[in-house]
Order: C-alpha cells, then sequence, then structure tokens
C-alpha cells in the first residue's frame, strides 16, 4: 500500500508539470496515478467493510471511465466471465441437492458409519462436510450440517447427569493416559459443571466445542479440493487465464490432482489437533468401535441418527437424478483435458471452445427441463426440512425452479470477482503491475520457496480482518508482478496463496462459516484463537510441502514457462 501512496505522490509532481489528460496515451504517467488510486479506493472499502462487498466491487466501473484508464463496455466485459457460468451451472446442481435432501441423507449416513464414540463421531461429522464443501459453498455446507450436529449434540448432553456415574462404570482404565489440561476424559473431567451451565459435564462442553470447530475447518477444508468449492478457487483460475491466457495447465482435474492430498493431509491433522485440544490424546477411548465400550447415551444418540435417517423415508426419484448428475458432472470434468490421454473435447474439430463451465451450465439448464416425477408414476415426495411428505401438483414440475436457483446463487460473489477482473485489467492497460513488479526487484535475492512462504504468511494474517475474496483479488495482481520479475514460475506462489487465503479461521469475523459455528455459543472467541491457530499453521505448512514436493512435476515449476515470458516481454512493452 505504501508503494501505490509513494507512486501517486510521485506522480502528482509529473502531472502538475504536464498536465496533460489521459484518455488516449496510456503511456502516460498519470494512468499509473489513477489506476492505484482506484485499487486504493477499493481494498480500502473491501478491508473496512464501509459498503457491501458487491457495492465496493463496482467502484471501478465508474472511476475507470472517468479517469480515461479504461473505455465503460470495457469494463462491463470484465464483470461476466466464464467461471461466472460455471458457477451458476454449480448453483443449479447445489439447489437440487439442497431441495431434494440428498446432503442431510449423505451427512447422516456418514455420521451412522462412523458412530457415536466422541473421536469416531468428530471425525465422521469432519469427512461428510469435507466432501459436501467440494460441491457446495463453505457457508451453505455449514449451514447444513450444523443443524445435524446440534441435535446429536443435545442428544449426547441431555442424558449426561443421569449416566455420569455409568460413563464412569464403562471406561476402562488404562495406565498410559495421555490427557491435555484443558480436557480430561477421566473422572476429574466428569465434574458437573456450574448450576448456571448448558452442560452436565465439562467433559460434553469440550466435546461441543470440538465437533461445533471442527465442522468450519472441515468445510474449509473441502473447499480446497475443486476450482468450484469456493470462490477464491474461482478468482484465481480467472485472473491467472486472463493474465495468462496461453498456460493451458490450471482445470478441474489438475487442481484437484494438487490439492486432494492437502485436503486428507490437513483433515487428517486437523482432527488430530483438535481431538488434543479438547479431547486429550486417549485415541484408544474416545475412537474405540467395539459395542463393548459404548456408554448408554452414546448408544441413544445412534439411535437418534438412524431415526432422523429413517425419518426421510427411502430415497427418492428426485434424489436419484441429482445423484446421477453429480457424478456425470464429476466425470466430465475430469475427463475433459485430463492431460495423460486426450479428454472427450478432442472429438470435436475445433479446439479450446468447450470449458468446465460448458458442462457446468448444460447439466444446470437440464435440471430446470427434467420432470420430479417419475415417468409413468404418482407424483413424487418432495421432502421438507422436517422430513414430511407432499405432494407437489403440477405432474411436470422440474427438478429445480428459478425460485430454488435464485436462493442459492451469490450475486455479490459474481459481482465481487467481476471487480477483482476489472482492477486486474486496469492494472495490465495502465502498467501498474509491472511498475510494482520493479519496485520489488530487491526480492530477487531471495529463493523461491522463501518468497512462497512469506507470500502464504502474508496472505494468512490479512485474511484474518478481511474477507477471503477481497484479499485474494488485492494479492494476485502483486505476487503475479512479483513472480515475473524474480523469474519464478507464477504458480509456484498464487497456488499457495490462493489456498492459504482460505485459512482465515481464528476469528468469527474470518469467514462466514465461522460466524455460524459461533452462533451456536459452544465456543468462544478464545477457542477460536488457540484451535485457529493451530489449523492456520497446519495449513501453510502442507501447502509449503505440496508445492515442494508433487506441485514440482504437476506444474513444472523448475522453469520460467514460455507463457510467463511471453507475458512478461508484452506487458514490458
Amino acid at each position: 500500500m505504501g508503494i501505490l501512496i509513494n507512486l501517486i505522490k510521485s506522480e502528482s509532481l509529473s502531472f502538475r508539470e504536464h498536465p496533460i489528460p489521459c484518455l488516449f496515451p496510456m503511456s502516460h504517467p498519470l494512468c499509473l496515478s489513477c489506476c492505484a488510486y482506484v485499487l486504493i479506493v477499493t481494498a480500502v472499502y473491501w478491508v473496512s467493510e464501509a459498503v457491501p462487498l458487491g457495492a465496493a466491487a463496482l467502484v471501478p466501473a465508474f472511476l475507470y471511465p472517468l479517469f480515461g484508464v479504461l473505455k465503460s463496455s470495457e469494463v462491463a466485459a470484465e464483470y461476466c466471465k466464464d467461471t461466472t457460468l460455471l458457477l451458476m451451472g454449480v448453483i443449479c446442481l447445489a439447489a437440487s441437492i439442497e431441495k431434494w435432501n440428498l446432503h442431510k441423507r449423505i451427512a447422516l449416513r456418514m455420521v451412522m458409519i462412523a458412530g457415536a464414540k466422541p473421536g469416531m463421531l468428530v471425525l465422521g461429522f469432519m469427512c461428510c462436510t469435507v466432501f459436501l464443501s467440494m460441491w457446495l459453498s463453505n457457508t451453505s455446507t455449514t449451514a447444513m450440517v450444523m443443524p445435524i450436529a446440534e441435535a446429536v449434540l443435545q442428544q449426547l448432553i441431555s442424558t449426561g447427569v443421569a449416566d455420569t456415574q455409568e460413563d464412569s462404570e464403562t471406561v476402562e482404565a488404562t495406565e498410559d493416559d495421555c490427557l491435555s489440561g484443558t480436557a480430561a476424559l477421566s473422572l476429574p473431567a466428569k465434574e458437573k459443571e456450574s448450576k448456571d451451565s448448558r452442560y452436565p459435564t465439562k467433559r460434553d462442553h469440550m466435546i461441543c466445542k470440538c465437533l461445533s470447530l471442527s465442522i468450519t475447518y472441515a468445510a474449509t477444508i473441502g473447499g480446497l479440493i475443486t476450482i468450484t468449492g469456493t470462490s477464491t478457487n474461482l478468482i484465481f483460475a480467472e485472473q491467472f487465464n486472463n493474465r495468462y491466457p496461453d498456460a493451458k495447465v490450471i482445470n478441474f482435474g489438475t487442481w484437484f490432482i494438487f490439492s486432494f492430498p492437502i485436503a486428507i493431509i490437513m483433515l487428517l491433522l486437523t482432527w488430530v489437533w483438535l481431538h488434543f485440544l479438547f479431547l486429550g490424546c486417549n485415541f484408544r477411548e474416545t475412537c474405540s468401535l467395539s459395542k463393548k465400550r459404548k456408554t448408554r447415551r452414546e448408544m441413544l444418540s445412534e439411535r437418534k441418527i438412524h431415526d432422523e435417517y429413517i425419518k426421510l423415508g427411502p430415497i427418492s426419484y428426485p434424489e436419484v437424478v441429482t445423484g446421477v448428475f453429480f457424478i456425470l458432472m464429476t466425470l466430465l470434468w475430469f475427463t475433459r483435458e485430463p492431460g495423460f490421454v486426450p479428454g472427450w473435447t478432442s472429438l470435436f474439430e475445433k479446439k479450446g471452445y468447450r470449458t468446465d463451465a460448458t458442462v457446468s451450465v448444460l447439466l444446470g439448464f437440464l435440471l430446470f427441463l427434467i420432470p420430479a416425477r417419475r415417468p409413468f408414476s404418482r407424483a413424487p415426495r418432495t421432502t421438507a426440512g422436517d422430513g414430511s411428505a407432499e405432494r407437489d401438483p403440477d405432474p411436470l414440475a422440474p427438478m429445480i425452479t428459478w425460485k430454488d436457483f435464485q436462493n442459492l446463487m451469490p450475486w455479490e460473489i459474481v459481482i465481487l470477482v467481476g471487480g477483482g477482473y476489472a482492477l486486474a485489467a486496469g492494472c495490465k492497460v495502465s502498467g501498474l503491475s509491472v511498475w510494482i513488479g520493479r519496485q520489488l526487484e530487491p526480492m530477487s535475492g531471495l529463493p523461491p520457496w522463501m518468497v512462497t512462504l512469506l507470500a502464504c504468511l502474508l496472505v494468512s494474517a490479512v485474511t484474518e480482518f478481511a474477507s477471503n475474496p477481497a484479499t485474494l483479488t488485492v494479492f494476485l495482481p502483486i505476487l503475479s508482478a512479483l513472480s515475473e520479475t524474480l523469474q519464478i514460475n507464477p504458480l509456484h506462489t498464487l497456488i499457495p496463496a490462493t489456498m492459504c487465503v482460505s485459512f482465515g479461521v481464528m476469528l468469527p469475523v474470518g469467514n462466514p462459516p465461522n460466524a455460524i459455528v459461533f452462533s451456536y455459543g459452544h465456543v468462544q472467541i478464545s477457542d477460536m484463537v488457540k484451535a485457529g491457530f493451530g489449523v492456520n499453521l497446519i495449513g501453510v505448512l502442507v501447502v509449503m510441502l505440496a508445492i515442494m514436493t508433487w506441485g514440482v512435476p504437476l506444474f513444472n515449476l523448475t522453469e520460467f514457462p514460455e507463457w510467463a515470458i511471453d507475458r512478461n516481454v508484452t506487458g514490458s512493452l
């Protein structure tokens, strides 16, 4: 930010000497000042949230034309890109999943498999949350899973007072108990809470904390896996493809191959960290699958989960159709351009016309056409939130309606992403990105891994106080210019920064899933800071491990690629 302010001051002196308006000669220094001013104003609005994020993203739409940086038609074109259509298709599928309660069936089934032992219960909820968050937004996933988790938690603690003695009798004493100071599973940890507490025992409170925080962290981890899992992934993909149009390296398949191991490692380490922090390290007791070691209330909790699953009834025709579309969309994304073998796009004569958005929009459109009623059958069961059965009076009612789509479509994110594209376009045309890159030349002595680590730490720190999309939108052009200046493969810094921007997990304001979990009242800010710091550290280390190991051959990170050389030469000119 200081670099941009100094630029404005220096260029304002130049303007007093040569007060020529910069409407057509884009090489005039004033254009850099105007573009830097627009970037600063937009960033301040985003960080302070003085106005809604979507409204702040419209600042370039009127300031760029007024300052003569870009034409109004050129700015408008930046607000609707290929990723917008990709997101719209995914939202259509998400609307169908939510409408027919397929997400609830998946979540309950996975929890039934995991069981009611605290450790396995947390792991089961984390696994189903990660899976759902791969395809739905992190916020929607958290909002879907938390009510199910809350019902389970209430069942767990409802019999806490009566079963305290039973629990102590069923737990087998072990000599290697390694209990943390904050949570204990032996008798001292089962002392009653104060009379005003909503939890029968301290152990119950710790289970509630652990399970609640595990869901928001799992939603964040799941969003990393797919290019559509979170808005920051989409922002990166579109800005990268716009800046480097000749780089055909980022698609659904390559991103999944890189990020899936990261998610698995983070999932396991995060579970271990939360278990140690809130449940202690007696994993044998909290993760046992033996029926002999189950307490009465754990058995009652399993029965409650089973009853909730029974209320859903047999799997319905709309759920089957939604599941088929879900699998079909995933397969078509993977096989479009897998890289190691020709994809299905090679069957067409013209190349480069079909993207992941083509598949997404096609299948999303079909959901508006296909009737929700099975052919030659009675009206389908439309599953409401409470599991009640209703009859749809329209025999040709589609799988989803436009209202279903509208209820889930995050238009604010669409405009926010468009504002980021507009800022990037202005920085490119005015030459601001090249100027910033030149100011960062003193960092050329640092090794690539050090530059990446500094970028990850900086981004993960800023995103604790600012929104994830806004933070990434501001940093991507700067990191791109830095990579070009230092002759580093841009993916070496951009991909880790994109992933680390999602690690704003230490405060309720870090991201919406944190706020949702915090609103249930089981955790305090001190709990989120303590647990979130460990998750943040785990995330940065795992991302650095990935970019230094399997990311190297996947993206050919050891060389400065030709598509970056061409972009660097063009930008300099």
